[in-house]
């Protein structure tokens, strides 16, 4: 059986909110803290690369938002949109 296009199965990441991501980190930091003396060192270090990744996307994040905060809106929401777009066609059905 096939998958169709954006399917679970097609082998992409699962896109997470900003939300989401918070919630994973922390569950992450708790999992790290929780862990034994006698768990594999791999284990231990794929969680401590995942955490600092997670910290760098949230980073990025924040500034990204912190940016479009500042940044000055291109259109009021009175302005009409540009004057390149097309107008609709309106069709009617006669029978």
């Amino acid at each position: 059986m096939r998958a169709f296009h954006g399917q679970i199965s097609d082998n992409q990441p699962i896109r997470r909110n900003l939300a989401e991501k918070e919630k994973q980190l922390r569950d992450l930091k708790e999992t790290l803290a929780n862990m034994k003396s006698h768990t594999a060192p791999a284990l231990r270090e794929s969680v401590q690369r995942r955490i600092t990744e997670l910290q760098t996307e949230l980073r990025i994040a924040a500034r990204k938002k912190a940016e479009a905060a500042t940044e000055a809106p291109s259109r009021t929401e009175n302005e009409r949109p540009s004057a390149s777009r097309r107008p609709r066609r309106v069709t009617s059905f006669h029978t």
